[in-house]
C-alpha cells in the first residue's frame, strides 16, 4: 500500500505543506503511521479524505463544520443540512451584492446622463432605483399604445386609398386623437422632475410639460423651489418623496 510524506500529499491535493500540517493539528488529518524517524505518513484513505476537506473549504465550510461532518456517523445528512444553510446565506449574500451592483449602475447612469447626482443618500439611490423601474414600465405602456395609433393610421388610410371611402378613415383618426389626449395625460400624471441644482421634486404646469424642450430623459423646466430653469431629470411619480408632497 502506497504512503506519502507531507510534501507528497499536499502536492496531489494542491495545498501547501503548512495546510497538510495545520489540519493535522486540528485534528482533522492525522497520518495513518508515523515512521521510526518521526516522518508522517498518509494512505490513499487520508488522500481522499484531504480532497474531500479541501472540496468542503472550497463550499466556504468552516474547519468546525468539516469536523463535524467528519466525526458524525450519519455524514451524509449532516451535509445536507450544512449545506443548505450555507446555500441561503450565500443566496442572501448575491442578493445584497446584486442590490449594490445596481445602485453602482444607477449612479453611473445619472452622473453620464445629466452630469450630477439626484440622489445624496442610500435611501435616496433606493427610491431611485424603484422609480427608474416605474418610469420604465410607463414608458411601455406608452410605446405600446402609440404602435397601436400608428397601426390604426395605416389601417385607416390603406382603406381610404383602395376604395375611397373616407369615413372608416375620419372615424379611426378620431380613435388616434382620443388615444393622443389619454396618453398625454397618462405620461403627464405619471412623471416627476428632479432640478438639478436643489435636488426639489416637482411636477410642472401642464402648459410647461406641453411646451418645453425635452430629451428622452430631461425637461426644460423651471423649478417651483429655487427658480432655477435648467433640463431637470424625469422621473416617477410614484416616488414616495413627490407622494408624500402633493
Amino acid at each position: 500500500m502506497s504512503k506519502y510524506s507531507s510534501g507528497e500529499i499536499a502536492a496531489m491535493c494542491g495545498v501547501s505543506v503548512r495546510t497538510v500540517q495545520f489540519y493535522d493539528r486540528q485534528n482533522l488529518l492525522k497520518p495513518s503511521e508515523v515512521s521510526e524517524g518521526g516522518r508522517r505518513l498518509y494512505s490513499e484513505k487520508d488522500v481522499r479524505k484531504l480532497r474531500l476537506i479541501c472540496m468542503f473549504r472550497s463550499l466556504g465550510l468552516s474547519l468546525g463544520c468539516i469536523k463535524e461532518i467528519s466525526e458524525h456517523e450519519n455524514a451524509n445528512e449532516i451535509l445536507l443540512a450544512l449545506l443548505d444553510e450555507h446555500e441561503k446565506t450565500i443566496t442572501g449574500e448575491i442578493a445584497l451584492l446584486q442590490k449594490q451592483k445596481d445602485a453602482v449602475t444607477s449612479v453611473k447612469e445619472d452622473i453620464r446622463s445629466y452630469g450630477f447626482l439626484t440622489v445624496d443618500s442610500p435611501v435616496d439611490i433606493e427610491q431611485r432605483m424603484k422609480s427608474k423601474k416605474s418610469l420604465k414600465k410607463l414608458h411601455a405602456v406608452i410605446l405600446t399604445i402609440g404602435i397601436i395609433m400608428d397601426i390604426l393610421e395605416i389601417i385607416g388610410l390603406v382603406h381610404w386609398i383602395r376604395t375611397g371611402d373616407f369615413v372608416p378613415f375620419a372615424v379611426l383618426f378620431l380613435i388616434v386623437i382620443a388615444l393622443g389626449i389619454i396618453l398625454t395625460a397618462l405620461y403627464y400624471k405619471g412623471t416627476a422632475y428632479i432640478c438639478p441644482h436643489c435636488k426639489e421634486l416637482f411636477r410642472p404646469s401642464l402648459k410647461s410639460f406641453l411646451f418645453s424642450l425635452h430629451t428622452p430623459k430631461t425637461r426644460k423646466l423651471t423649478c417651483p423651489k429655487c427658480g432655477a430653469k435648467d433640463f431637470c431629470v424625469e422621473t416617477s411619480a410614484e416616488d414616495e418623496t413627490f407622494a408624500g408632497s402633493v
